[in-house]
């Protein structure tokens, strides 16, 4: 989608100077793109690979200053403002910024914020959404809130703009905590951990010596360190899909994404559950929630000896499951996760 209309901008021919694509994806035509003078900011692990693996610069934190740039909105309002800003940040008054987006996420209302704020023109229009062009003026021009800054989600926790549940725990993960028993095993693995409220959870239980944190989102494991500072705990920024560790654990809990961008996939699910296999001992356990309507039992029964229902509500099911077939474990999924 996204390809088709930078093509129509820039047609083959790269803008001079230094380039920061904001936001830009796996699936992104590249091609208009020199991968030498081009830095790309992407936070999401399987992206930021992807990307890597193509011969690009990529970082979580951009790094000085440059001459053009284009920012891929994603849906959600505050963390599109924050890539707007951090754009601005790093360009010069004068220098054009590209907003390229989707209608479903808020191309039209962008636009016309922009237009508001700063001169704006070579708007074009195609596969269901926009590309158009910004041009900044004097340091100041954009409004303070759009900046990117903490959030306190939790008495004692912060998250930040685009962070799934950012302006509070999950009721899912809520759900699954007051589900998980008293004492719980003593090698533990939180599978798409967020910004920890369920590892803070995880770790008020006996038994727990050690905690890993898994965590695609590169913005919402930086919240995590920062909310848990218990020595028990380690972070991994990383796909939870291929998540490995050198020895198995005795305990899997986690809480899975299960929207690929507006649509509700269950095989994210399900690829989630086939790494919790591979990360579990035979005598290990797997806790989860997940929503009602999403029909994990039978990938459990592929990958697990033994699969219970605790309990839950209307909306969530906890499930819970032992006996790992880990040869089962292997990825056959495509990459992915967001909530």
């Amino acid at each position: 989608m996204a390809g088709s209309r930078l093509e129509l901008v820039f047609g083959g021919m790269p803008p001079e100077g230094r380039l920061l694509l904001v936001g830009a994806g796996a699936s992104t035509d590249l091609e208009p793109f020199d991968a030498g003078r081009t830095q790309i900011l992407q936070g999401f692990y399987p992206d930021h690979a992807a990307l890597r693996a193509r011969g690009f610069d990529v970082a979580t934190t951009a790094t000085g200053a440059f001459d053009t740039a284009v920012v891929f909105l994603p849906r959600a309002r505050a963390a599109a403002r924050a890539r707007l800003a951090e754009a601005a940040s790093r360009l010069a008054p004068g220098a054009a910024r590209w907003i390229d987006g989707q209608k479903t996420d808020g191309i039209d209302a962008v636009l016309k914020e922009m237009r508001a704020l700063a001169p704006v023109d070579e708007v074009h229009s195609r596969a269901h959404g926009k590309i158009f062009r910004v041009t900044l003026p004097a340091a100041g021009w954009l409004p303070a809130d759009w900046v990117a800054s903490d959030h306190e989600a939790a008495p004692g926790m912060v998250t930040r703009p685009g962070v799934f549940s950012a302006d509070g725990p999950d009721p899912a993960s809520q759900a699954l905590a007051a589900a998980l028993p008293e004492k719980l095993p003593t090698r533990i693995v939180d599978l798409g951990a967020g910004w920890g409220w369920l590892s803070a959870e995880i770790l008020k239980h006996p038994g727990v010596e050690l905690l890993h944190l898994v965590e695609a989102d590169a913005a919402a494991l930086d919240c995590a360190r920062r909310n848990i500072a218990d020595p028990r705990a380690r972070f991994h920024w990383a796909d939870a899909l291929d998540f490995r560790l050198p020895e198995p654990v005795n305990g899997v809990i986690m809480n899975p994404p299960f929207h690929e961008g507006r649509a509700a996939d269950p095989r994210i699910g399900a690829g989630f559950i086939r790494a919790a296999a591979g990360l579990l001992t035979g005598a290990g356990r797997l806790w989860m929630v997940a929503n009602r309507h999403l029909p994990y039992e039978q990938a459990l029964r592929d990958c697990f000896a033994d699969v219970t229902e605790l309990g839950g509500d209307s909306r969530f099911k906890i499930l819970t499951a032992s006996g790992a077939r880990r040869a089962a474990a292997g990825r056959t999924q495509p990459k992915g996760g967001r909530r």
